[in-house]
């Protein structure tokens, strides 16, 4: 197991795993290649999410976090005889190609990048290595050592403040079942291909209503923004990054229309081909918020309404 600094918790992984601090773009081709002949099957979980706010253009910074890496560790191990290369990827590529109309990829520097990978990967990989691409959604539990990315909005309903979220809903999972779908890909798939790796179709007043009841709180009352008003008010957090020279990987103006819509999908598909399994989500909730300190301050909190984008985003 390779990976960036800080080094994964202490017993977190059994004693078979060797884990190996490593900066893949600072390795010469000819020492990746040899890193990676000694493998059968690579699985390539690295690369920037949508929460970076990057300098302008935010495209150079997620094609060189997620693209250009993730070609080079594919091309080296396709000459290095590695048989399987598994991407974990983002779903939002699955709705970039089933709502073209929306220009997903066009409109986000973040989706624009996970679509390239797909494509030059692909395009790398060849017919000599299988590339299997796992599309994941919203993905709940916890990891030692680690605060979830849902910190923001936790806080946010441990507030005690007046709760107002969105109409949509998405694809959720626990990351048990990521890990189990990754297992699956390794083991189970020898041809290139594409899946979306998923569960439950949840609405976000259900998974408020959760995170409530998680927190203790009693007043579960969720206040639907009406559509028009939230879409309304996307260019003002966009407006304040690029007063500070910044760019999200998710432009929130275009990215709302997202957040509104219900960003469902059937994994019974991709379960069957990949073996992993369902539930648990519940309990990965509760994991997830279990993880998130109870910090809550009038501070925190106002760092949460003026960063909107950690909690619309994946």
């Amino acid at each position: 197991m390779w990976g960036l600094p800080p080094a994964p918790a202490a017993d977190l992984l059994p004693d078979s795993v060797v884990v190996q601090l490593l900066d893949v773009a600072a390795v010469d081709d000819r020492q990746l290649r040899e890193l990676l002949a000694a493998y059968d099957a690579i699985v390539f979980a690295a690369g920037a999410d949508d929460r970076a706010v990057p300098a302008e253009p935010a495209f150079t910074f997620f094609y060189q976090a997620n693209v250009r890496t993730s070609v080079r560790v594919t091309a080296a191990a396709r000459q290095a005889g590695v048989r399987k290369l598994v991407l974990l990827g983002s779903y939002f590529t699955y709705f970039d190609r089933l709502w073209p109309d929306l220009t997903i990829a066009e409109d986000h520097p973040y989706v624009y990048s996970r679509r390239e990978q797909i494509e030059l990967c692909t395009a790398v990989s060849g017919s000599d290595m299988a590339l299997v691409v796992l599309e994941l959604p919203y993905i709940f539990g916890a990891m030692p050592g680690a605060v979830p990315l849902w910190a923001p909005l936790i806080r946010y309903v441990r507030s005690g403040l007046p709760l107002y979220y969105t109409n949509g809903g998405t694809n959720m999972i626990a990351v048990i079942h990521v890990a189990e779908a990754i297992a699956g890909a390794v083991e189970r798939i020898d041809s290139s291909d594409i899946f979306q790796v998923g569960d439950e179709n949840v609405s976000w007043t259900r998974f408020l209503k959760a995170l409530c009841k998680a927190v203790g709180r009693k007043d579960d009352t969720i206040k639907i923004i009406e559509d028009d008003k939230i879409l309304g008010m996307g260019w003002v957090g966009d407006a304040l990054h690029s007063m500070r020279g910044k760019e999200a990987g998710l432009h929130i103006r275009e990215f709302v229309q997202i957040q509104i819509a219900e960003t469902y999908f059937d994994p019974r598909a991709s379960r069957k081909a990949l073996g992993y399994g369902a539930g648990g989500l519940e309990q990965a909730w509760r994991d997830t918020v279990a993880a998130c300190p109870d910090t809550s301050s009038a501070t925190q909190l106002n760092r949460f309404v003026g960063n909107m984008r950690q909690w619309f985003g994946h």
